[in-house]
């Protein structure tokens, strides 16, 4: 049996923020393997999101760092990494 692929979470997790926790129960249920990523910690994609296999995203965020966020999704894009944004 094949692991599933560790999914980058690109946001700035808030546990007050529903959309948040929500996003954490159903990765969860669906069996990921999945680690936030704060948007100020993106900074080279190519190391900090090394060892993902898809990115998301995160829902219901105001970013710390919008930049992070962007980086994150060009890098999903020129390296053909699977993404999914909100």
């Amino acid at each position: 049996m094949s692991r599933p692929a560790r999914i980058a979470v690109v946001g700035d997790y808030d546990e007050r923020n529903t959309t948040h926790r929500a996003t954490n129960a159903e990765l969860a249920t669906a069996g990921a393997d999945f680690a936030w990523v704060p948007t100020p910690d993106v900074g080279d994609p190519a190391r900090s999101l090394a060892g993902f296999g898809g990115i998301l995203i995160s829902p219901g965020s105001p970013y710390a760092s919008m930049d992070g966020a962007l980086a994150a999704v060009r890098h999903a894009r020129e390296r053909g990494v699977p993404l999914v944004g909100t």
